[in-house]
């Protein structure tokens, strides 16, 4: 093993002493460090697209750690070991690329795209534990981000036929979940108003999918572009000495046009 890989191993194991580590590590478990594994996720994805990639190297520290720290209690409880996650890991990503590490010939990437669906789905038949019943959409893990889950489970569900040809059925599908939101503002029915707004963020991912967008990446930005906006606007009123709650809407509207352009010119 990699003498900085194996450091990073016994520095856990040692933090993790019951009588001469650190309280705090010795105390976690799973469950306690599931709030620092998507931080952790997440500060990853932050420095990539900042492009700090000095940065970035020590976000993968600190998401590396995170799967070091779940494999010492693992160990511990006589589970598997970090060595044991790595082989995993090795195991499935000979198994998904047969055409690199044996025989297999893919002439197209939709053959390679099929191929890998297929031994994914047999690895989900293995894991299936429960009573529940085999589907196309199982495995997909429940605490991904809205978006990023949807997404995934239209992916399945294209992957085996159920999906539109083309994008050109999505725009009226948009239009017509659309419309049903409206009907049901105008009912007052907030349960049946959440309903039908669900149904919108559906059909939208779907747009994006066939559109080759990401939902999730695609929002993020959109965000960062209305908070850029507004801060914008924020400097403009403390500029001019007004306070943003005193404004009329007009006014706003105007700023954020200006907001607009001053922002898309850079």
């Amino acid at each position: 093993m990699l003498k900085h890989t194996q450091n990073l191993l016994d520095i856990m194991a040692r933090l993790r002493h019951p009588e001469e580590g650190c309280a705090w590590d010795v105390k976690q478990d799973f469950t306690s460090l599931i709030p620092y594994l998507i931080e952790e996720a997440y500060e990853v994805v932050d420095a990539i697209e900042r492009n700090d990639l000095d940065d970035l190297r020590l976000e993968l520290g600190d998401l590396l750690l995170q799967v070091v720290f779940h494999s010492q209690i693992a160990e511990e409880q006589g589970l598997f070991s970090f060595e044991q996650v790595a082989e995993g890991i090795c195991d499935k990503l000979i198994r998904r690329h047969p055409h690199v590490f044996s025989d297999a010939v893919f002439n197209t990437d939709e053959e390679r795209h099929q191929a890998w669906e297929q031994e994914k789905a047999i690895e989900r038949q293995k894991k299936n534990k429960t009573a529940e019943p085999d589907s196309v959409l199982s495995g997909v893990a429940r605490n991904l981000p809205a978006l990023i889950e949807c997404e995934k489970i239209q992916d399945r569900a294209a992957n085996h036929g159920f999906d539109w040809p083309d994008v050109l059925p999505v725009f009226d599908k948009v239009l017509e979940e659309l419309d049903e939101v409206k009907e049901a503002w105008q009912s007052g029915d907030q349960a049946h108003i959440q309903e039908e707004i669900g149904d919108l963020l559906l059909v939208t991912v779907n747009l994006a999918r066939h559109l080759n967008v990401n939902a999730e990446v695609a929002l993020k930005e959109s965000t960062k572009k209305f908070s850029r906006r507004f801060q914008y606007i924020e400097q403009q009123l403390e500029a001019s000495g007004l306070n943003l709650k005193d404004c009329e809407l007009a006014e706003l509207d105007a700023f954020w046009n200006q907001a607009k352009q001053a922002l898309n010119k850079k």
